[in-house]
């Protein structure tokens, strides 16, 4: 059996990256580039044989806003050291069985009991980042409720929309960093973890479980993408019945328009001085008018109604 003991630090920080690299210095770490381990685009794994340095996005979700933080893990011989901001607590649930939790792999050998301790590191943060899922469900159904709410102004809701699938990009790049550290573990032959087949397991389920999450943040993001196209097409039925409105006035000022076309000629030409200006004093100069313009009222209605048709027919 193997004897040797194995110990955790948890270090919280201002997320400044000189006083993680003086940490790590002065936890004796100086083969991992602290720099490169703290540029990587949400996540990161270097791996220097006798010195492993890993990085995991921590997500919090507040409100329509997510921010992501860093969480470093440093490993070395028998030593393990977390280096978090001080914004996220993500440990504090292992803390609190780690004793139990080290009696009970104290005769594995030294590489197990690490694979072992970082499998429970990674995993109390993985559960903690699948919890805003949740949040973040809630919230898209609320955003849905909304869209059957008449009084509400669409336009915030489309806001509202936009802003929940920024979040939800942003939770799949965390999710997708996760498991790009999962699986370097899992098929990178570190030297600091083990090989043997039962533990490499457990860490094969975590990356199941990961990408379990993304299925659903993808099935999430399809539903938000679902309500911009209902959103759409309310926008499309608004400016379709906008246009009718438009399509019947215009209709009303063509028969106005015409039926008072065809007296107001007649009564300019009996104004120009035709018949010596004794025009309007006929007798039928006034039934002329009125039927002119009954006339004129009726082929335009008539004509009117059947572009109308036509344009029903196709």
């Amino acid at each position: 059996m193997d004897g040797i003991l194995i110990a955790w630090i948890d270090c919280s920080t201002l997320d400044d990256d000189t006083e993680i690299e003086q940490i790590a210095q002065v936890a004796g770490f100086s083969k991992i580039p602290i720099p490169k381990l703290t540029t990587g685009f949400y996540s990161a794994y270097e791996d220097y044989d006798t010195e492993m340095g890993i990085m995991l996005p921590s997500a919090t979700v507040k409100a329509e806003k997510m921010a992501v933080h860093p969480l470093f893990v440093l490993i070395r011989d028998n030593f393990i050291l977390t280096i978090h901001s001080q914004e996220i607590n993500r440990l504090l649930r292992f803390s609190r069985y780690a004793p139990q939790f080290f009696k009970k792999i104290a005769d594995e050998p030294v590489v197990d009991k690490i694979t072992m301790v970082l499998e429970r590191i990674i995993d109390e943060n993985n559960d903690r980042n699948f919890e805003y899922l949740r949040e973040i469900e809630m919230h898209g159904d609320q955003i849905s409720k909304s869209l059957i709410e008449e009084n509400l102004a669409k336009r915030k809701i489309a806001h509202d929309i936009y802003r929940m699938k920024h979040v939800l990009i942003d939770y799949l790049n965390v999710l997708w960093a996760t498991k790009d550290v999962v699986d370097s573990l899992r098929y990178g032959d570190a030297d600091l973890i083990t090989n043997n087949e039962k533990f490499l397991g457990r860490i094969g389920i975590l990356s199941d479980n990961i990408d379990r999450h993304i299925e659903l943040s993808e099935q999430m993001s399809n539903v938000l993408s679902s309500g911009l196209e209902v959103m759409q097409s309310i926008y499309n039925n608004q400016l379709q019945s906008m246009n009718n409105r438009f399509s019947l006035v215009t209709a009303y000022l063509t028969v106005l328009g015409t039926a008072f076309l065809v007296p107001n000629t007649i009564a300019t030409i009996a104004g120009s001085g035709i018949m010596d200006g004794a025009m309007a004093a006929q007798w039928w100069y006034l039934p002329l008018l009125i039927l002119s313009t009954l006339f004129a009222t009726a082929a335009s209605l008539l004509w009117v109604l059947h572009v109308w048709k036509m344009k029903a027919d196709d």
